[in-house]
């Protein structure tokens, strides 16, 4: 490759943000009513939507994705241990403490980096009440063995499915599988809402409830369905995600021709390990993870990270640390964890967004053969 010197700053991602000409009439139309939040028509409207765009039955919007994966949680009335993966954003385990659930973390496939079905089954106790999956950068978790394993130990299951906006398995949204899934329109997503999230859901009763619950606990006739929350999704993030919805077919090719032209450029350099598509599945490209062997690469992957900083080049080490890491977790670690701690010492992702330039690329790619 050749070498390529750069001043200008390559993030690691930028997110979409719609024609402004198409959101100022929104805008406008939310000034005149002076709704401005509690599921106002622009929200209803964005409900709509989404379930017309993803194949679902049902959505709950929320302010945001953790406090969807919280009154998740809460809204199957868990109790005791929910099993999940240590290589995940914090965020996912926060979900269950503030449940007042324990989490038990076991280790990842190697593969495509998602819960190993082997391990959540030699962790399951009779106080397992549930399995809490990430469908990590937007890969599948083996949807089909999940489930069995959910019937056999009559288990719940809700997905983390915060990379997944738009993902397809066979044909169906990704979201419809377990007992509820949540999605994140945060700013780093493919999709976003600036802030926000999403749980889907399978039946009107369940819709009814959630809703209640993001809303302080209160039906439409101010009863108390349960103990709630403040996570209401406002008219402005609806209609900043009406818009966006516009153009995110747009947004997913741009990225999945940057994917592709990664892989082509980086496929034969020796000690890196790129993750590729899955058969019989539509994906996002929402981030490009690489895996560095550092013996074959010829540098670490935090030498790596440097030398890419220093050209004002920005990759990241997603997902490290570890959640069982931090200290606040540690101490719910139950066995050791060898795939994940080889990942997460090893793992980087390299700058990726819809615009991302070929130039932008060459020079990202160049400071890693330099590296090589």
């Amino acid at each position: 490759m050749n070498k390529l010197d750069r001043t200008e700053e390559i993030k690691l991602m930028k997110p979409y943000m719609p024609p402004l000409h198409e959101f100022q009439p929104y805008l406008e139309c939310i000034w005149e009513s002076r709704r401005l939040t509690n599921g106002g028509t622009i929200h209803s409207e964005f409900e709509k939507a989404l379930c017309n765009y993803l194949s679902v039955n049902h959505i709950c919007l929320f302010a945001n994705g953790t406090t969807a994966l919280i009154i998740a949680l809460k809204a199957l009335n868990l109790k005791g241990e929910i099993i999940t993966t240590p290589f995940t954003s914090v965020a996912t385990a926060q979900s269950i403490y503030w449940n007042n659930l324990k989490p038990v973390f076991v280790d990842i496939n190697e593969t495509d980096l998602n819960i190993n079905i082997s391990e959540i089954e030699r962790a399951i106790t009779p106080n397992t009440t549930a399995i809490l999956p990430v469908h990590i950068f937007g890969n599948p978790c083996n949807v089909d063995s999940i489930n069995q394993l959910a019937q056999k130990y009559n288990l719940r299951v809700v997905y983390d499915a915060a990379h997944c906006f738009g993902v397809q398995l066979n044909g169906t949204s990704l979201c419809n599988f377990g007992d509820l899934s949540v999605l994140s329109f945060h700013a780093t997503k493919v999709f976003n809402t600036v802030e926000g999230g999403a749980i889907i859901c399978h039946d009107k009763a369940t819709k009814n409830y959630i809703d209640a619950l993001k809303n302080f606990g209160q039906t439409p006739d101010y009863k108390l369905a349960g103990y709630g929350l403040n996570a209401k999704m406002n008219e402005i993030q609806s209609a900043f995600g009406l818009v966006e919805l516009k153009y995110v077919d747009k947004v997913i090719a741009y990225r999945k021709t940057a994917t592709l032209k990664y892989r082509e450029l980086l496929e034969n350099v020796k000690g890196l390990r790129l993750i590729n598509d899955k058969k019989c599945v539509k994906h996002n490209y929402t981030y490009f993870p690489v895996i560095i062997n550092s013996e074959e690469f010829g540098a670490s992957r935090d030498e790596l990270l440097f030398n890419l900083k220093s050209k004002n080049i920005f990759a990241r080490k997603y997902f490290h640390p570890l959640i069982t890491d931090y200290p606040e977790f540690n101490i719910y670690k139950t066995s050791d964890l060898p795939i994940a701690r080889k990942i997460a010492d090893n793992v980087i992702c390299l700058p990726l967004f819809h615009d991302i330039s070929f130039d932008e690329q060459t020079a990202v790619v160049d400071s890693i053969y330099q590296m090589h």
